[in-house]
């Protein structure tokens, strides 16, 4: 369709450009999009052409117009200055967009681009001291939904998870526990298990603050017989962790369970779901072998201290810790044999690492030590880097206890969207209040964590996200929700109609020409998303065209409309917009509802 006609142009316009100035040889010609939709569906420029022609933009644009004359593709040719634009007939093409969007039905707009590739996408990464936070779920709505997009191109999609239980910060939370647990357990108190965990967490934090203030107050108490520090204790009960001591791993064994039961059930309400699980106890020892494999092949040193660590200048940066000076692990040393593991049980084709901004230096450094180690695939490993989230009073932090809890937001977005349906009156309408109600929560989470650019940073405003009024997941939802409701009606009357076939020339408003475009470029704007890991086009794609569907309802009848002819055409319309609203809903995540 569109796309067809955009590299037809292309092609017709590329082959007079180099007749005109005479060679074979010519800078790529790119299309653009018009500023206003009055001037056109696609835009040439003819800047890059100037210095070698010696002609004004402007002039070689008409110059390309006169030599194309009437024998070019269909369209309508519109000179501004120095672009060429194009305006489709998109009318013309409303037969041929509908047979589209029928026969493909739920792949509209996926493709076979991928086909053949191997992808792998690591995301959410939880440790196994703490339940899920909000920054998680931005982690997990887009490590989903690429997923989601890359499959959509053809690309085989395994999603992977790496459970991050083992590590100093493991053993906080069990060093805590142990001292003032008391002996309880997630059972005895009632709490989810990976909550339970995460108090002590912050219970070591406290514990470590007031030590810090007993050292400051009496500097002298390190010297006295009992005194414990806090962070030493933990290394200490890491090193033991690593020698296999079997106490320490009985109650590793304990409080990794009780968070991971905790995290399934996070993962089940928040829709999220993985092929395969990888744990860095199960990897470390690799990544150890890996490291100890590159201080033989002398890419790695042994420093005086007994330490292993790379030379990272020809990167531009200083020396990394590989190994720590009593032999135990680090962060980069357990990726560096997870990595390797993967590889040896999955050859994919490329690797995509789903992980915050503020790891940018290490998956610069662990991708290095991996090509150091000879591993060609390295090249292929990606780091999808996404900003931070904050609250609307700044910034969360785990240790303190002041993070916005994953399971708690998730229940607040359903408790406000359960109230809106009852102040609506529509508990009769949506039938299962609770199931509806946690669809439109998980709409509207998702929505407003994939709206933002991956890259940059944003702020998460719970009862903005779930308005049913502007750019929020529920507004969609209600958009889709009102056109099922149209197709209900109609085929209480659908008989009325035997017989009549899909008349493009009746679409005369601006709106419906503008929705036509946009269903036809769907697959255009699925194909960007993916190849540039971006949700947020499709989310900003969803919200154009509900929107402009809504201004559309609003002014114009459907179902009672001048004429069963184009109460049909306005009904094939309605069909396409929520097909491919339906269709943009699954990629990013967002549940259909055909009530509300």
């Amino acid at each position: 369709m569109l796309n067809k006609l955009k590299k037809a142009w292309k092609e017709a316009i590329e082959k007079e450009l180099k007749s005109y100035i005479g060679s074979e040889s010519i800078a790529p010609l790119a299309i653009g999009q018009p500023p206003k939709p009055e001037m056109g569906d696609i835009a040439f420029s003819f800047f890059a052409y100037a210095k070698v022609v010696g002609k004004n933009p402007a002039l070689i644009a008409k110059d390309i117009e006169a030599r194309l004359g009437e024998d070019h593709p269909a369209g309508k040719i519109i000179i501004s200055g120095p672009y060429l634009n194009v305006a489709f007939d998109i009318c013309a093409l409303a037969e041929e967009i509908a047979n589209s969007v029928k026969s493909e039905g739920d792949s509209y707009g996926a493709s076979k681009a991928q086909e053949g590739k191997k992808i792998m996408v690591e995301f959410s990464c939880p440790n196994t001291n703490k339940p899920l936070h909000l920054g998680h779920m931005r982690n997990d709505s887009i490590g989903q939904s690429v997923s989601s997009l890359l499959k959509s191109q053809g690309a085989n999609v395994m999603k992977v998870n790496l459970i991050n239980n083992r590590g100093v910060h493991i053993c906080k939370s069990m060093l805590a526990y142990k001292l003032f647990g008391n002996g309880e357990t997630p059972e005895t108190t009632g709490e989810k298990g990976d909550h339970f965990v995460g108090r002590y967490y912050v219970r070591f934090a406290t514990w470590e603050k007031e030590v810090e203030k007993e050292k400051k107050d009496n500097p002298r108490i390190v010297d006295e017989p009992g005194f414990v520090d806090p962070n030493s204790e933990a290394q200490a009960m890491l090193k033991k962790w690593e020698e296999g001591d079997p106490e320490v791993l009985d109650l590793w064994k304990r409080m990794n369970k009780w968070t991971l039961d905790g995290l399934a059930k996070s993962y089940k309400d928040m829709g999220i779901s993985f092929d395969k699980y990888y744990y860095e106890s199960e990897t470390y020892k690799l990544g150890k072998d890996q490291v100890l494999k590159g201080l033989d092949m002398g890419v790695f040193e042994r420093e005086e201290d007994g330490s292993v660590q790379v030379d990272l200048s020809p990167i531009k940066l200083d020396k990394k810790v590989l190994l720590r000076k009593d032999g135990t692990t680090l962060y980069m040393t357990q990726d560096i044999g997870t990595a390797v593991r993967r590889h040896e049980d999955w050859p994919f084709d490329s690797l995509i690492y789903v992980v915050g901004s503020e790891q940018i230096y290490h998956f610069k450094v662990l991708f290095y030590v991996l090509g150091l180690l000879g591993y060609d695939w390295a090249k292929e490993l990606h780091h999808l880097s996404y900003g931070m989230v904050n609250l609307p009073n700044g910034k969360m932090k785990s240790r303190e206890g002041t993070v916005v809890d994953a399971d708690d937001l998730l229940s607040e977005l359903k408790e406000l969207a359960k109230k809106e349906i009852i102040e609506k009156g529509r508990e009769n309408a949506v039938s299962d209040v609770d199931k509806t109600a946690s669809a439109i929560a998980l709409g509207a989470l998702n929505y407003y964590l994939l709206q933002v650019t991956p890259t940059k940073d944003m702020v998460f405003n719970p009862e903005e996200s779930i308005s049913f009024n502007g750019n929020t997941g529920p507004y969609l939802q209600y958009t889709c929700a009102r056109i099922s409701s149209i197709m209900r009606k109609f085929e209480e009357i659908k008989k009325n109609f035997d017989g009549i076939k899909l008349d493009g020339t009746l679409f005369s408003v601006d709106d419906e020409r503008a929705l036509l475009k946009l269903i036809a470029d769907f697959p255009e704007y699925v194909r960007k998303a993916s190849d540039g890991y971006d949700p947020s086009i499709i989310a900003s794609y969803l919200y154009e065209i509900a929107k402009t569907f809504s201004h559309y309802y609003h002014d114009n009848r459907i179902l009672n409309a001048d004429s069963n002819e184009l109460v049909y055409a306005r009904i094939a319309l309605c069909s396409m917009v929520l097909q491919v609203m339906k269709n943009g809903f699954a990629l990013i995540g967002i549940p259909f509802l055909e009530a509300m």
